[in-house]
């Protein structure tokens, strides 16, 4: 730790960086991922699939192609058994988009020993990686296709959009808080360099996901990962026809997760219809917060 911060102050001089921008700097990259845990031997394949009906025979397939440490593959391995039990993962392609994302690289250096928890994770700036159980079911419920064009709302560590680049190769990511941003899109980067070529499919900004990304609209589907009290309808216009949505919807604290669905009828009209993907159940996501010119303000819920 030492001999990083040496670094750190080293840089911040090299680069004439004022002492507050300095501290704000090193606060992110202590806090932020670990540097390398593996490297990528095998090219990426997006039809080889790693073996499901053993431990051993995946911890041996993953070392082998993906050259990942076998004690996170025992964790990543046993809460795939979790999601099964509790009806998260079901389609085989989400199962394998599960196994194939290194929930390790996404988490910071001091929840490094929790990756796999049930639970979500603080990952600095006020907020934090989704739980694994929710990315799976939130995922699963959009029944993503190869080639469908995929709009996440809050990038947030990375994770969600790892994950989606597993099931198709257009990933389009938004996320508000800035240093948070730039981390992330740093961390794929390295990630890619490593040998993760799947993730060359994640584009990403730094913008308000509430108005969408219009520039690249319309989206097959879209996945909310903050929650608001409403359906934004910037999003809803941004779907394709039959297009789907996932988003969190409720009060601070007591989401339901909507699955939304953009029919359209015969006669060229639209229907929308919501499903509760958790039959009534709660969670509890950080707020869909909202930039006033640069600087974010408040939230895009009710008073």
């Amino acid at each position: 730790m030492k001999d990083r911060r040496i670094h750190i102050a080293l840089e911040a001089r090299r680069l004439s960086l004022p002492r507050r921008q300095f501290l704000l700097a090193a606060g992110a990259l202590l806090a932020g991922p670990l540097p390398a845990i593996a490297d990528v031997p095998v090219p990426y394949d997006p039809s080889a699939m790693p073996p499901m009906d053993s431990r051993a025979a995946f911890i041996d397939w993953m070392k082998k192609n993906r050259g990942e440490d076998a004690g996170f593959l025992g964790q990543r391995w046993d809460r795939f058994q979790a999601l099964i039990a509790h009806k998260d993962v079901w389609d085989d392609r989400d199962k394998r988009a599960y196994l194939m994302t290194p929930r390790e690289e996404f988490v910071t250096k001091a929840n490094l020993g929790r990756a796999y928890e049930w639970h979500y994770l603080d990952i600095g700036y006020g907020v934090t990686i989704t739980g694994p159980h929710s990315v799976a079911r939130m995922t699963n419920s959009l029944e993503i296709k190869p080639g469908d064009k995929v709009l996440e709302i809050g990038t947030g560590s990375g994770y969600q959009s790892a994950y989606l680049a597993n099931l198709t190769d257009k990933v389009f990511s938004i996320e508000i808080i800035k240093p948070l941003a730039a981390r992330t899109r740093a961390l794929y980067d390295a990630l890619i360099s490593r040998g993760y070529s799947e993730y060359k499919a994640i584009h990403t900004r730094n913008a308000d996901g509430y108005y969408g990304w219009q520039e690249e609209a319309p989206f097959d589907k879209v996945i909310v990962t903050c929650g608001i009290d409403h359906i934004p309808p910037p999003l809803l216009q941004q779907l394709k026809p039959n297009g789907m949505m996932v988003i969190p919807v409720g009060p601070p604290g007591a989401q339901h997760v909507l699955k939304v669905t953009k029919h359209q009828e015969a006669d060229g009209t639209f229907q929308v219809t919501r499903a509760d993907i958790y039959n009534g159940g709660t969670l509890s996501f950080v707020p869909f917060t909202k930039l006033e010119g640069d600087t974010i303000k408040g939230t895009h819920s009710g008073p």
